[in-house]
């Protein structure tokens, strides 16, 4: 692999913003003509929920995440440059790791490529998650709270992120294909401009702004972007002939999933953009300078999701117009009504349960009361969401709130309205629900402590070989 373009940059290509969401022959080829050294992708995010986590499942169907790796593998294989995919099978659990080498070893067969393949699993026992925990090792995020042995042991997957160093030490073991556990989306892009003699402040920066491909762009859904980090600025510009990074564009993605806009904490340090200046090169193009990165601490953040209740739904369409004008009331009124249905009929066996009414075309979306002067709709949905111990009892508890559902009125005085339901039969069982347990982090001494580096050769399918890194 050289190390840099011309002008002395480390020019890395961003295909797409998450495997499986489609990427373009054309842009790829593109971005390696105009120097890539390296084709990085991200491929997973929590932005989902936690389900994909803890069943260790993708949120992207086989057919798309093949399509994806049959391009990028291709062209990297074409081109002579490593390919670097990171939190694959969305979650970056073990399982979702496996599941996407399976699939690149099939690729591989298929187009008779012979790629040295790395797998970084970042997959963690709760047994030394709860070591770690005792000796003040693992510290919570805001808001949450420090973890105890029994919120470890509710996790069903539990991932540490990794940074930039597994990436790196798979590289110059010679791997020409690195396949990534759970990694934060900034340090996938990072890895081969930091080990090529970029700047670490530009080397950071240009990941944040690159981690999501195109979205840095005007035309957010249009391809990837070509990243050229230097010892002190980085270029970016995007694959596509017909679109345009700006300084607007690029400088914005810093509040991207990020509560700060200057700063971004990262497995040992912190990106500070404080001082960044954004300057259009041409139409196309934007340089960064005064990107800053201060070393901390090395700390990787702990995500562990693990399976509760389960939920029961039904859907309605309301065009009432008494309903309509006092939504508020209807909403607390009906809530208040199904409870106490549930309570009445099932006693002691209703146990911990919930039932909320979410009213889409008013507030389902931030579920807060609404200003007194807000437009009244033309109609709403009223998905109801009754969620207990087991699915028996949640679709137990819906089909007995059924009638007050469809016909509940207003107020007493009123006449028994009719709704317009969505499906038959209306309960629709929506199966377990999951939940984040761990928003942690944990110490360690750097980033290879917590990471295991196997390798799996094409045409041998779990094929693992440890690499002492």
């Amino acid at each position: 692999m050289d190390g840099a373009t011309p002008d002395g940059r480390v020019a890395v290509l961003v295909p797409t913003g998450a495997l499986g969401a489609g990427v373009r022959m054309e842009h790829v080829e593109r971005g390696l003509a105009l120097g890539a050294v390296a084709i990085a992708a991200d491929a997973g995010s929590t932005d989902s929920g936690p389900s994909y986590l803890a069943r260790g499942v993708s949120k992207w169907p086989r057919e798309a995440v093949k399509r994806d790796l049959e391009v990028l593998m291709t062209a990297a294989a074409k081109a002579g440059v490593p390919l670097l995919v990171g939190s694959c099978g969305t979650s970056g659990s073990d399982d979702a790791l496996d599941w996407t080498a399976d699939i690149a070893r099939e690729v591989a067969r298929e187009r008779g490529l012979t790629p040295k393949i790395a797998l970084l699993y970042c997959e963690q026992p709760p047994a030394l998650i709860r070591v770690r925990n005792a000796t003040g090792r693992v510290r919570p995020l805001p808001p949450s709270d420090p973890a105890t042995d029994e919120l470890i042991d509710a996790c069903d997957h539990i991932v540490a992120l990794m940074g930039p160093e597994p990436y790196a030490a798979a590289l110059d073991a010679g791997a020409d294909i690195v396949l990534g556990g759970r990694t934060t989306d900034t340090a996938i892009l990072a890895a081969v401009p930091l080990m090529r003699g970029a700047g670490a402040g530009p080397a950071w920066h240009a990941a944040k702004v690159a981690e999501c491909g195109g979205v840095c762009t005007e035309k957010r859904g249009e391809g990837g972007v070509l990243i050229r980090v230097g010892v002190d600025d980085f270029e970016i510009e995007p694959l596509s002939a017909t679109n345009q990074c700006t300084p607007h564009s690029v400088s914005a993605h810093m509040l991207y999933e990020n509560s700060d806009p200057n700063r971004l904490i990262e497995p040992g340090g912190i990106l500070d953009v404080s001082d960044a200046v954004y300057t259009a090169l041409d139409d196309r193009r934007v340089r960064v300078t005064g990107s800053v990165w201060k070393p901390q601490p090395y700390t990787m953040k702990l995500e562990g999701a693990g399976a509760g209740p389960y939920q029961t739904i039904s859907l309605v369409g309301i065009e009432d117009p008494k309903v309509l004008a006092d939504l508020d009331l209807f909403h607390d009124r009906l809530v208040g009504a199904l409870r106490e249905r549930i309570e009445r009929t099932f006693g002691e066996e209703a146990g911990e349960f919930d039932v909320s009414a979410r009213l889409y075309g008013w507030n389902a979306v931030s579920g807060r009361k609404m200003p007194k002067d807000a437009a009244i709709p033309h109609e709403v949905g009223v998905l109801l969401v009754i969620t207990a111990a087991t699915q028996s009892l949640a679709t137990r508890m819906s089909k007995t709130c059924n009638p007050i559902f469809f016909h509940f009125p207003l107020s007493p005085e009123l006449p028994q309205p009719s709704y317009g339901f969505a499906f038959t039969p209306a309960e629709i069982e929506r199966g377990r629900v999951y939940r984040f347990l761990l928003n942690h982090v944990v110490e360690t001494a750097d980033g290879l402590e917590l990471v295991r580096i196997r390798w799996a050769e094409a045409g041998q399918p779990h094929a693992r070989e440890t690499l002492d890194a």
